[in-house]
């Protein structure tokens, strides 16, 4: 799916945004994206001591600490993956796009040019639209897409 990104910015280099099939057990027909955030590890040093100085009872050192360097890796924060459903390709057209870039733009996240293609400025003002609802993605979700009133909300029966 790398092939049909040519042209459009890059997202953060520590960020990867990914076009996906679906999760496990999603409705067919539905589009996807997924939002992976790596984990943060850190590495942590130490110094065990293994045998204690032999000191005399006036302050003489007969013989100094013995100490062993040890070092580790530790999770601060276990890598996420998030999965949510989007708008399907047949969706984002030219039309469409620029519906949204008007969208964003009364809600003072978009200040370019309405031009219905999904340029830089566009990604930026939907991935800032999604932080504030918890999902730091460039890629449009369903949920933000009927939040902006773009997307119709299905009516469940019964």
């Amino acid at each position: 799916m790398a092939g049909c990104q040519i042209g459009l910015p890059q997202p953060a280099p520590q960020l990867n945004y990914a076009f996906a099939p679906a999760p496990p057990g999603a409705k067919p027909g539905t589009c996807w994206g997924r939002h992976d955030v790596p984990a943060v590890i850190e590495t942590v040093t130490e110094q065990i001591m293994l045998q204690p100085a032999e000191v005399m009872s006036d302050g003489t050192v007969l013989a100094p600490a013995v100490f062993k360097t040890e070092t580790r890796q530790q999770i601060l924060r276990e890598r996420r993956e998030t999965w949510f459903e989007r708008p399907c390709d047949d969706v984002m057209t030219p039309e469409f796009i620029a519906t949204l870039q008007r969208a964003l733009a009364a809600r003072g996240h978009y200040s370019g040019a309405v031009s219905g293609e999904m340029s830089a400025k566009t990604l930026r003002a939907i991935r800032a639209y999604q932080a504030a609802q918890g999902l730091d993605s460039a890629v449009l979700s369903l949920a933000a897409a009927r939040k902006l009133g773009l997307i119709a909300v299905a009516r469940s029966e019964g």
